[in-house]
């Protein structure tokens, strides 16, 4: 005898398959996503270690407070990125703290010495990051503990400073010196130099260069804001721009001082502001501001960079004043005034939070014919009243140097030449 399916019972089975094949492929699918979003945060936090670890290498310079400033310029760097969905709070899991960041020496083992020092190695796991559908399958299938409802994600960068092929110096350039030859071309470590305003240099002076060829004065600005061209080589023609209408703002940048209520945390300071004339830095040539001696008749607050950098002085030494401050330096209350605000100096303040090495510049060394034949270190030692204002930087020797202060930026690769941060890792 014939047996007869009812209609109703066939549709009842189909939907007990067809539900039993969603839940198979929300199982899929939520694996998918869940996996998605692991990777979302890993590449997201990658991102801010590989951050944490070039700028903590830039510091590593062999001198004192070394590892404390990379540490300082790691987690400045590392934090600006956001992780977990592009989360501010890196969603409520913490940021880069000093303990995420250590240091080896040259034979890449753990050291705390800042002499040792070699790479910088930034390290964070992120915990707690949701895993939202297969937590949310594992309920509805009646087996939530199978499934975690959290996932951590681990994250490592190593950095060291390397010759570079290419280099981003400031657009500020040095004539050699009548008969100067390398590596310093004429020039005493500690001298301080010219850069003039509103002229061509001449023998032993600086001036103004664009790195692209240029004469664009929007583009000097920009190369000194460390936005605009990047690439410098041995044998570059660089361009000699009009008139620098708008450089003292991006100049004055590195020493923490503001024009128009500028948050530091974007347009970043040195360690320091303190700032070195005539005026309140005595001594005879080569003057040697960076790490000498104060000669007598200096101002009662002077001491050298190292000094400042250290105690993350401002522009008015323990003080916010920008008066108080142009007086130390220049002798004149008046001298800045179309600036308003410092970056707040001290253990905590944003000289500290936000700084890094900003006042120690790559700079183009030219021939005749403006071409590039090779890089100084030289220290910014004051800031600008305004754009055509002459400055002062201090001759650190060839940036080339094993020893040399100066890091820049650039395209790694080169058997000698400026030092660039490089990730290794």
């Amino acid at each position: 005898m014939k047996r007869i399916v009812h209609p109703d019972r066939q549709g009842g089975a189909i939907i007990v398959t067809v539900a039993l094949a969603l839940l198979f492929l929300l199982g899929f699918m939520g694996i998918a996503l869940d996996l998605a979003h692991l990777f979302i945060v890993k590449t997201e936090l990658q991102t801010a270690m590989d951050s944490c670890a070039l700028s903590a290498a830039q510091e590593l310079d062999g001198m004192s407070n070394a590892r404390d400033r990379a540490r300082n310029a790691g987690k400045a760097a590392g934090n600006l990125n956001r992780v977990d969905l592009q989360s501010a709070t890196w969603n409520g899991q913490g940021i880069i703290t000093d303990t995420d960041i250590s240091f080896r020496d040259a034979a890449y083992q753990p050291t705390n010495s800042d002499a040792a020092a070699r790479y910088a190695q930034c390290q964070r796991t992120q915990a707690g990051v949701r895993m939202w559908l297969l937590h949310t399958m594992g309920a509805f299938a009646g087996t939530p503990a199978t499934y975690p409802n959290t996932g951590n994600v681990l994250a490592l960068a190593v950095a060291t400073r390397a010759s570079a092929q290419t280099t981003c110096p400031i657009p500020v350039a040095l004539r050699p010196k009548a008969g100067g030859t390398a590596p310093n071309y004429g020039f005493q470590v500690g001298e301080w130099v010219t850069v003039y305003g509103n002229k061509i240099p001449g023998s032993g002076e600086l001036g103004w260069y664009n790195l692209d060829g240029s004469k664009s004065a929007n583009e000097t600005k920009k190369e000194l804001s460390e936005g605009g061209y990047c690439g410098t080589r041995i044998g570059d023609t660089l361009g000699t721009p009009g008139a620098q209408t708008t450089v003292d703002t991006p100049w004055n940048y590195r020493f923490g001082i503001y024009k128009n209520n500028e948050d530091p945390s974007a347009n970043r300071p040195d360690f320091t502001g303190y700032s070195y004339t005539a005026t309140n830095w005595k001594n005879p040539v080569p003057q040697n501001a960076f790490n000498g001696t104060p000669a007598a008749g200096s101002h009662p607050s002077a001491a050298n960079y190292l000094i400042k950098r250290a105690a993350y002085a401002s522009f008015d030494d323990t003080g916010t004043s920008l008066k108080h401050g142009s007086q130390i330096v220049f002798g004149n209350q008046n001298q800045l005034n179309s600036f308003k605000d410092l970056a707040t100096p001290g253990i905590g303040g944003q000289h500290q939070q936000h700084g890094y090495n900003r006042r120690l510049v790559t700079i183009p060394v030219l021939n005749a014919g403006n071409q590039v034949i090779d890089y100084a270190c030289m220290f910014m030692l004051h800031p600008l009243s305004g754009p055509k204002d002459d400055g002062h930087l201090e001759f650190r020797g060839n940036s080339g140097a094993l020893n040399s202060p100066c890091t820049t930026n650039g395209i790694p690769g080169a058997s000698a030449g400026p030092l660039v941060p490089v990730l290794v890792q």
